[in-house]
């Protein structure tokens, strides 16, 4: 069995993913804040430990605040690519290793 070759991420892409993923961070946590308490009318359960706070609020947060983490990642790690494929004119190696694509 051929052994895989390990590709090196270029050292602009890996600088590129925390510039763009710390502000999508933030936005992500103000906007998922402001929507909770849009709907609920509360501040989110940031801590489930705290009295009060009940399975179906703690679980719906926990969702909630999931999907727009991982949208956030998402959105930064192909903001990234797309800006490495603008200065550079390629697509950066070894950014889609992983994928079955």
């Amino acid at each position: 069995m051929a052994k895989k070759q390990k590709v090196k991420t270029p050292a602009l892409y890996k600088l590129l993913g925390p510039v763009l993923a710390i502000p999508t961070g933030i936005v992500v946590k103000k906007v998922a804040d402001q929507a909770w308490v849009a709907v609920r009318g509360t501040p989110p359960p940031k801590n489930p430990d705290v009295p009060g706070v009940s399975w179906g609020d703690a679980l719906a947060w926990a969702a909630v605040s999931g999907v727009l983490v991982a949208f956030g990642r998402l959105f930064a790690a192909r903001s990234a690519a797309k800006a490495y494929t603008a200065l550079t004119g390629k697509y950066p190696v070894g950014a889609n290793a992983d994928s079955a694509a």
